[in-house]
């Protein structure tokens, strides 16, 4: 008698936990994914082309000191072996210190310019940034995204995305609306690349 009550027991106890279990499982809803290529977005609202057209016309005159003076190099590269085997040994030497010189002068002033260059726009980039960031998050969740992924990153782990999946143009085009700022009159030019010295 004593068992079969162990075992109605144990039956009964197993009936309610496994009817208790059935009721704290829910049905997980499923994720709605999107895309974006945020540093593309950051980039091309009316605020960051601005911003960058801006900081490139800052840096308009040293970009125009480095190209004289890798000109200068150029120069004085062509006049050395051009007219080197008509100048002495010590005019000859002369010209060779006057031109490694000025290769060091512009090599130190390009890095210099450059490494400025690029905190100035990692400074201008993020400004921007925070505030699509915020744009964006709204967005997604106005829009009942559970997820949004950045395939602007070299490392992304998306392979492949459809493109009704991209709220790139969405977060700029809402950006752009908040932030009240007009689109520029033309695109931002291409970031400019340093000019190169000439070759020894």
């Amino acid at each position: 008698m004593k068992r079969s009550l162990v075992i109605v027991a144990t039956l009964a106890t197993g009936l309610v936990l496994n009817a208790s279990a059935q009721t704290a499982v829910s049905p997980v809803p499923a994720a709605k994914v999107a895309v974006i290529a945020f540093q593309a977005a950051v980039a091309q609202t009316n605020e960051g082309q601005r911003n960058i057209a801006d900081l490139q016309t800052k840096f308009e005159p040293k970009r125009q000191q480095l190209k004289a003076l890798s000109d200068e190099i150029e120069t004085l590269t062509k006049q050395l072996q051009t007219q080197g085997s008509t100048l002495s040994e010590a005019e000859q030497a002369s010209r060779a210190r006057t031109l490694d010189s000025k290769k060091k002068e512009f090599d130190r002033a390009n890095e210099d310019a450059q490494a400025d260059f690029q905190q100035q726009m990692q400074d201008v980039f993020n400004g921007v940034a925070a505030k699509v960031y915020d744009v964006m998050q709204a967005y997604a969740q106005s829009k009942g995204y559970t997820v949004v992924l950045d395939i602007s990153q070299q490392e992304s782990p998306v392979l492949f995305a459809g493109e009704q999946l991209n709220i790139t143009k969405d977060v700029i085009d809402a950006y752009n609306v908040k932030s009240g700022i007009p689109a520029p009159a033309a695109a931002a030019p291409a970031v400019p690349d340093a000019p190169k010295p000439a070759a020894k």
